[in-house]
């Protein structure tokens, strides 16, 4: 069993939006199951932050930005290689909006990410050049916390990309596996888990924190 701090912990919540959930237009698999765990742990927690994908209209990681490009093919970008998505979390649209089921109630940030046309962000800390910060880690920081327990969709990629970021600006990290859903595009999902156990953060069910 691992004690939540009040004062160093806090939850980290990642894209339970309308367009990750079923019905959506990047839906993953059983993303709405994530919500009844997230609000449980969200009564638990005294520090919560979320993040909401908010991509202009026309996103470079929309395969329909690339003629003759299907979804979940890939393009390379200025910053590498990308993997094309269909059009979804457009900023204002109801697929951008969270689930609303989903406690939003005492959250104390909502970070946006994604919103620069031209590069795609699924880390909460970083672009995906893998350099351009979002702010977040220096706010935690000053914030003083020290570890971050993250759930949220998904768990292959926004989900991922963030622990592994966070363990690079020197957080503990706990990814709540139960409080997560994910994608699985091609083992996406074992080696997500992989690199995640490689650089440190700790896989834990949400029945172990108290």
């Amino acid at each position: 069993m691992l004690s939540i701090q009040d004062a160093t912990d806090c939850l980290v919540i990642i894209d339970v939006q309308n367009d990750f959930c079923p019905g959506g237009a990047l839906a993953v698999p059983d993303g709405d199951a994530v919500v009844p765990a997230i609000n449980s742990l969200s009564s638990r927690f005294g520090h919560r932050v979320l993040t909401q994908d908010w991509h202009p209209a026309g996103h470079l990681s929309f395969a329909s930005s690339h003629p003759g490009k299907a979804p979940y093919a890939t393009a390379t970008l200025d910053y590498g290689e990308q993997v094309l998505w269909p059009d979804h979390c457009v900023q204002g649209t109801p697929g951008a909006a969270f689930h609303e089921a989903l406690s939003t109630l005492g959250c104390e940030l909502v970070l946006r990410k994604g919103f620069r046309r031209e590069i795609d962000s699924y880390s909460a800390f970083y672009e995906n050049d893998r350099k351009t910060p979002t702010g977040l880690s220096g706010y935690l920081g000053t914030r003083g916390f020290k570890r971050l327990f993250m759930c949220g969709l998904a768990t292959d990629f926004c989900v991922a990309y963030s622990a592994l970021d966070a363990r690079r600006e020197g957080f503990e990290v706990y990814v709540l596996d139960d409080a997560c859903r994910a994608i699985d595009l091609e083992g996406s999902l074992a080696n997500a888990w992989q690199q995640m156990q490689d650089a440190g953060a700790e896989r834990m069910n949400t029945a172990l924190l108290k």
